[in-house]
């Protein structure tokens, strides 16, 4: 492991105990869960913003593409009518 810095933390006595609770099943020691806990910590944060500027990101493209959608719909109806007035024309 790269360089470490020991640190000291507090925690309330039921906390703890689920830690230790934890520590002994998993069979590590109390650095490891916490290095284990802060990563993962860090991630799922990581992992919501993500999920959070995607959604954004789909929200701002809404008008857009319903606007998109209109236009194709509008072009594909004027298409059908044009043939049909075709076929109608050739009868």
């Amino acid at each position: 492991m790269s360089e470490c810095k020991r640190i000291v933390i507090s925690l309330p006595d039921s906390l703890l105990k689920e830690v230790d609770n934890v520590v002994c099943l998993e069979q590590c020691n109390r650095s490891e869960f916490v290095r284990k806990a802060m990563k993962f910590y860090i991630s799922e944060i990581k992992r919501m913003n993500f999920i959070e500027s995607m959604k954004k990101g789909y929200q701002e493209m809404t008008e857009i593409n319903i606007t998109l959608a209109e236009i194709g719909l509008t072009a594909e109806y004027e298409t059908i009518c044009r043939y049909e007035s075709r076929l109608a024309e050739r009868e």
